[in-house]
C-alpha cells in the first residue's frame, strides 16, 4: 500500500525522503497503469519534477502541511499554464491562464500536482464515461465504471497513484465514485472552498473537495483548501478550525446516527444493504445511538436536482460559443456564415451527447411557460429538503445512509438509458440541494470484490462531526487497507 498523506509529509518534512523521489515514484505508478484505467486526462512529468526539485530546497519545508504531496487535480479546476479540458471537445486545447484558488493553496502547502484527472464532460454523468478522452476504468475490475463525475480522481487514489486527489461535487460527484473506488471522499458544506477557477456546472451546488486514503488525510487537505476567498462570492466567512486535532474528538457513546427508513426499504443492491447494516452494527457496539428520522420530501430531491442543475447548467454553457476561446467548428463548406450558424455547428460538434441532454433540458424549464411550472416549483422543493435536514439534524449528529444504492456497474450497462443513470445518485443529490457537507468512507465489498462506501452527512460548517464519526469507524474496520491488485 502506498504511503498516506500523513507519512508523506512527514517524512519529507524531516528530511527521510526527498520530494524528487517521491514525484518519480507517483509519476512511476502512473504511466504503469494509466494506459489501462484512463484516470489521467494530463500527466505533468517536467512541472512535477521541477516543483518537487523546489519542495527539497525550500528552507522551512517542515512546515509545510503537504511537503512533498504528489496531488491529481480534476481536469475542471483550473491550473495556469496546463491544459484545463473538462474533459470536453470544446476545451480540449484550452490552457488555463491563472490558478483555482484551491490549487494556490496546495502549492503554498507544499503540495506537488502530478497531473489532471478524467471525468464526465463538464462534471455532467454519474460513470466517467462521457469524456471525450475515453471511459475511465475501475482499478478493482477495468470492465466496470469507476463511478462519476470524479472518477479519475477516484481512481488515481485507489490505485495508489497519488494520495490525495481534487474533485467536485455537483450531485454527489466525489462521494460516489469514492465508494465505488474505496476511497473517502469529502464534499464539504457549499461555501467552505472556494469555487473560484472551478468550470461551473451548477453554481448553487457545485462544491471542491478531496479524496484520500484515510479520513485523516481528507482533514489535513481540508485544512489547506477550506477558507473565504474574496474571489469568490459565494465563499463563506465562517472560521475554519484544525480539522485534524478534532478527529478523535468524538465519544462513541454521544453519538447519535439518524437513519431514514423509509427512504432505504427499496432499490437498494442486497449487498450494499447488508454491508450498510454491518456498518450500522459496528457504531451500535461501539455504544453510537442510532435513531429513526424522517425526511419526508427526500424522494423527490431526484427531480428537484435535475431540474435545478440543469438549468443552472444550461446559462453556464451558454458561453461556449466558438467565439472567444476554446473549439470552433470549421466551415468545410467555406460558405459565408451568419453567426447562428457557426454558434450552431460548433456546439453541435463541440458537446457530447450528456452535455446536449441535459443543456435542452435546462433550457425547456427556463423557457417562457414552463418556469413556473418546473424551475420555480423545483426552487421550493429544494427548501423544504434542507428544512426537513435541519429538523433531522436537530435529534441527531449525523445522518446515515449508503453512498449509492449499487456497487459499481460493467461499462456501457447504463448509458443508453440515462433514467437509471440518474436515479443512481439518489442519496447523494441532498447534501448540494441542501448545502450540507457529507462524506463517504468504506464500509465493505461484495461479492465480485467490488467496493461498497457509507455515507454520513452533517450540519451546515460541521465537517469535524462527520470526519470525526467516519475515523471512529475507520479504526474500528480494515476496508481502507485494502486495495486493488494492478
Amino acid at each position: 500500500m502506498t504511503p498516506t498523506v500523513r507519512e508523506i509529509q512527514g517524512a519529507v518534512a524531516r528530511g527521510e525522503r526527498r520530494a524528487v523521489d517521491v514525484c518519480h515514484d507517483a509519476l512511476s505508478r502512473i504511466d504503469a497503469s494509466n494506459g489501462t484505467l484512463n484516470a489521467f486526462i494530463t500527466v505533468t512529468h517536467e512541472h512535477a519534477m521541477a516543483r518537487a526539485k523546489a519542495i527539497d530546497a525550500h528552507p522551512h519545508r517542515d512546515q509545510l502541511p503537504l511537503a512533498g504531496v504528489p496531488v491529481a487535480i480534476k481536469d475542471n479546476i483550473c491550473t495556469r499554464g496546463l491544459r484545463t479540458t473538462a474533459a470536453s471537445k470544446m476545451l480540449e486545447q484550452f490552457v488555463a491562464p491563472y490558478d483555482a484558488t484551491v490549487v494556490r493553496a496546495l502549492e503554498a502547502a507544499g503540495a506537488v500536482i502530478v497531473g489532471k484527472t478524467n471525468l464526465d464532460e463538464f462534471a455532467m454523468g454519474s460513470s466517467t464515461e462521457n469524456s471525450a478522452f475515453g471511459s475511465a476504468k475501475n482499478p478493482w475490475d477495468p470492465a466496470r465504471i469507476p463511478g462519476g463525475t470524479s472518477g479519475g480522481s477516484a481512481i488515481a487514489v485507489a490505485a495508489g497513484m497519488v494520495p490525495l486527489a481534487l474533485g467536485s461535487d455537483t450531485g454527489g460527484s466525489i462521494r460516489q465514485p469514492a465508494s465505488m473506488c474505496g476511497v473517502v471522499g469529502l464534499k464539504p458544506t457549499y461555501g467552505r472552498v472556494s469555487r473560484y477557477g472551478l468550470i461551473a456546472h451548477a453554481s448553487s451546488l457545485d462544491q471542491i473537495g478531496p479524496m484520500t486514503r484515510t479520513v485523516e488525510d481528507a482533514a489535513i487537505a481540508l485544512n489547506v483548501i477550506a477558507g473565504n476567498d474574496p474571489a469568490d462570492a459565494t465563499s463563506a466567512h465562517e472560521p475554519v478550525t484544525d480539522m485534524t486535532a478534532r478527529l478523535s474528538s468524538m465519544a462513541p457513546d454521544r453519538l447519535r446516527i439518524g437513519i431514514p427508513r423509509s427512504l432505504l426499504e427499496q432499490g437498494i443492491d442486497p449487498e450494499v444493504a447488508r454491508a450498510f447494516n454491518t456498518a450500522l452494527d459496528t457504531y451500535q457496539a461501539l455504544g453510537a445511538t442510532i435513531v429513526d428520522i424522517a425526511l419526508p420530501h427526500a424522494g423527490a430531491a431526484i427531480p428537484v436536482y435535475y431540474l435545478v442543475s440543469t438549468a443552472e447548467a444550461s446559462s453556464n454553457l451558454a458561453r461556449y460559443d466558438g467565439v472567444r476561446y476554446g473549439f470552433r467548428a470549421a466551415n468545410e463548406h467555406r460558405e459565408q456564415d451568419d453567426l447562428q450558424t457557426m454558434y450552431s455547428r460548433t456546439r453541435a460538434r463541440g458537446f457530447g451527447s450528456e452535455v446536449k441532454r441535459r443543456i435542452m433540458l435546462g433550457t425547456y424549464v427556463l423557457s417562457a411557460g414552463y418556469y413556473d411550472a418546473y424551475y420555480l416549483k423545483a426552487q421550493r422543493v429544494r427548501t423544504l429538503i434542507r428544512r426537513d435536514y435541519e429538523q433531522a439534524l436537530q435529534q441527531v449528529d449525523v445522518i446515515a445512509m449508503p453512498t449509492s444504492p449499487t456497487p459499481a456497474f460493467r461499462l456501457g450497462e447504463k448509458v443508453s438509458d440515462p433514467l437509471q443513470m440518474y436515479l443512481g445518485d439518489i442519496f447523494t443529490v441532498s447534501a448540494n440541494l441542501t448545502g450540507l457537507p457529507a462524506i463517504s468512507i468504506p464500509c465493505g465489498f461484495t461479492a465480485d470484490h467490488l467496493p461498497i462506501g457509507v455515507q454520513l452527512t452533517g450540519r451546515l460548517f460541521d465537517e469535524a462531526t462527520i470526519m470525526s464519526a467516519a475515523h471512529l469507524y475507520e479504526r474500528q474496520t480494515s476496508w481502507w487497507t485494502r486495495v486493488p491488485n494492478l
